[in-house]
């Protein structure tokens, strides 16, 4: 089981529900641009809710508790800094609710370089299990004008073996690549990196291979002149 479960301060004895945000940060990348994510929590259950956020692949994995009234949002602008304190820092965001619903939640990535603000890009939510032996992360360009980044988590307590596959064409592996994530560890690296004998090209799939349940990816194509952001969610896919 997943770490973040500090609940003793939100529920006694009662069930509570996990939705997960892949990824939130503030963290400096290329060009000078600070990544920043905004959340928002809506509770539109119709009573109180104590909620908790955690930070699982954060150094010390932190967390806070609160508690939203009925119909109350909560706005956390850069919620890395706002919330937590923190900045220097990407994660998961665990999202966990007293109850068997889940607050609304809403998330957005944007970069900052001066008084230059990119179009805030929306983040799927995981409110329910998204986990396959196999997921595509498709749409992935890099070239001189558009890069791609890799997100992989582990939120298991035990090491994830991953197998990732470069395709132009499903079932067609151009490239492969097999990395070990330590648990409670999210690792956010450029297509290159993962695959260094394809310099460029467009209109990518990578399909993801693993058997570890507590595993979670993602990617962002980022226009390089804007800084315009992409999240690209997986889907279920096929060896």
């Amino acid at each position: 089981m997943l770490l973040f479960m500090a609940m003793s301060a939100v529920a006694q004895e009662q069930p509570v529900t996990t939705v997960i945000v892949p990824v939130v940060g503030s963290v400096l990348g290329m060009n000078g641009v600070i990544w920043k994510t905004d959340v928002e929590l809506v509770n539109n259950l119709g009573s109180e809710a104590t909620v908790a956020l955690q930070l699982p692949t954060a150094p010390d994995s932190p967390a806070i508790v609160l508690t939203l009234a009925p119909g109350q949002s909560q706005n956390f602008t850069d919620v890395a800094g706002q919330a937590f304190g923190l900045d220097a820092t990407l994660s998961p965001l665990l999202v966990t609710t007293s109850g068997r619903r889940s607050v609304t939640i809403h998330a957005t990535v944007y970069g900052v370089r001066g008084s230059e603000i990119s179009p805030a890009q929306p983040i799927a939510v995981q409110y329910t299990p998204a986990f396959a032996p196999f997921r595509m992360l498709d749409g992935l360009t890099f070239d001189d004008t558009i890069r791609t980044n890799i997100g992989l988590a582990n939120l298991g307590e035990h090491e994830a073996d991953i197998v990732l596959a470069l395709q132009r064409v499903a079932g067609r592996n151009i490239a492969t690549t097999r990395v070990k994530i330590p648990p409670l560890t999210l690792w956010h690296t450029s297509i290159q990196q993962l695959f260094p004998l394809i310099s460029k090209g467009s209109d990518f799939s990578v399909l993801v291979e693993t058997s570890d349940p507590d595993t979670h990816v993602y990617a962002s194509v980022i226009e390089n002149a804007t800084n315009a952001a992409r999240f690209i969610q997986p889907r279920p896919g096929t060896q």
